[in-house]
This record gives structure tokens, C-alpha cells and sequence, in this order.
């Protein structure tokens, strides 16, 4: 009965923690990366698993650089880039896009 009860609340934890991980995140997942393109409506990213891809954004999408609001027009080839997406339609949509202080290595 003992070892019942502590497996329960061993699940009960489990699903707890995780639910908070997932509310934390917002089900939105996190690029980081360099930009490697830009069009007037996405950015091509560059992971540090060396896997490129290509984020959508439209009039809603935040940008920040720094502290400070930023626009499209901020983000060049070879920023570094953390981006919050959502997942629609099979494909990723930036709710914002934070733009690193510094160049990516390599690109001074």
C-alpha cells in the first residue's frame, strides 16, 4: 500500500513539474541561432546543431534588441538571434525575436 501511495505521488510531482514547464515556455519553442537570410516576411537561422531554419513574422511579431524595442529593419545576416515561435500550420511564426549586442564569431 506504501510503495502504491509514494509511486502516485511520484506521478503526481512528475506531471505537475512538466505541466510547469510547458506553461513556462508557453508552447512555443526557442530558436537561438545566426541569421543567415532575411525576407520581407522571414529569417533563415543558422542552430549551433548546424541545422538551418526559416521563421515567419508579420506586424506582430516583437523585436528586441538589448533592453530596447527594435524593428525588422535591426536584424542583418550574421546577428545572433533567440526567437520564440509558435508552431502553425507546419510552420514556425515568431512572436519575438531577440537580437544579440554582439556578432556572431567570426563576422567582426
Amino acid at each position: 500500500m506504501k510503495r502504491t501511495s509514494l509511486i502516485l505521488i511520484q506521478l503526481l510531482i512528475c506531471t505537475l513539474l512538466l505541466g510547469t514547464l510547458t506553461f513556462a515556455h508557453r508552447g512555443m519553442e526557442h530558436i537561438l541561432g545566426t541569421v543567415t537570410a532575411m525576407t520581407d516576411h522571414s529569417i533563415s537561422l543558422k542552430t549551433r546543431e548546424g541545422v538551418t531554419k526559416t521563421v515567419e513574422f508579420d506586424g506582430e511579431t516583437k523585436f528586441v534588441k538589448g533592453d530596447a524595442a527594435a524593428t525588422v529593419k535591426d536584424v542583418q545576416a550574421g546577428n545572433r538571434v533567440v526567437i520564440h515561435a509558435h508552431n502553425r500550420d507546419r510552420s514556425l511564426h515568431a512572436a519575438e525575436v531577440r537580437i544579440g549586442t554582439d556578432a556572431a564569431p567570426g563576422r567582426h
